[in-house]
């Protein structure tokens, strides 16, 4: 197939050792669907959990040589954070050969342009995990905690993993949801209209109006009894579910 325009995004696949059905679903994606694209824009959450580019499971050189192969072929492959693997670091973007970006990302294809983020970041009512996220984001925080051995981090990553968990399940929705004067904001300070994150797994196209602005917010679905992509071609944004 021939490489055209074609740009694909993709959030919230959460890969672990434990679903080979998502790492296989994953595979068979690339091989499905990027050697007709140019670029692929990972949105965060790619993993289920990051404790360093240093962790040596084997899922982590099997996506990152699966990457890498694609990038050699000439796709270009984005890398952005989410809450769950927050700690990709430059040296495992560098053997996928992507590059890794930071949200609020700005995306342009054929005069359109196109504001990329995980999410997490918009949903300002959870104000506990908004706490939590400004200590990890810290680079002292982190600096200190790759530090430490692989399997002090293991542990942590799943003693936090259970943790929220069970703090989401006594969460109301809609404040796990993002707040729309945020998303507003975030599109009225940067003049772009057309926003794509993931992060809150509910999938679907929001029509609304800033202002006398229309605007348009493209949630990422999670991976999980299907799969979700964002086609950009020609300057428009399609969602698309897929079977796994």
């Amino acid at each position: 197939m021939t490489r055209n325009a074609r740009i694909l995004l993709i959030s919230d696949l959460h890969l672990e050792e434990a679903r080979d059905d998502l790492t296989r679903a994953f595979l068979a994606f690339l091989n499905r669907e990027a050697g007709s694209a140019s670029a692929l824009f990972i949105l965060g959450d790619f993993f289920n959990v990051w404790i360093g580019d240093d962790d040596d499971r084997p899922l982590n050189k099997l996506i990152s040589t699966a990457l890498r192969q694609q990038a050699d072929q000439g796709l270009a492959i984005f890398l952005m954070h989410g809450n769950r693997d927050f700690l990709l670091g430059h040296d495992f973007a560098a053997r996928c050969g992507a590059t890794l970006i930071h949200e609020p990302y700005v995306l342009e294809q054929a005069g359109q342009r196109f504001l990329l983020l995980h999410g997490d970041g918009l949903c300002t009512q959870d104000v506990d995990y908004l706490k939590f996220r400004a200590l990890v984001r810290n680079p002292l925080w982190q600096q200190d905690f790759l530090g430490k051995p692989l399997a002090e981090r293991r542990a942590f990553a799943e003693q936090a993993r259970n943790q929220s968990q069970s703090m989401n399940s006594n969460k109301a929705a809609d404040i796990m949801d993002v707040t729309r004067s945020e998303v507003e904001s975030l599109m009225n300070s940067h003049g772009i209209f057309t926003m794509i994150h993931g992060h809150t797994h509910r999938p679907q196209v929001h029509e609304s109006h800033t202002g006398t602005q229309p605007c348009q917010r493209i949630v990422l679905g999670d991976w999980g009894s299907f799969g979700w992509q964002v086609a950009i071609e020609n300057g428009n944004a399609t969602l698309l579910q897929f079977a796994l």
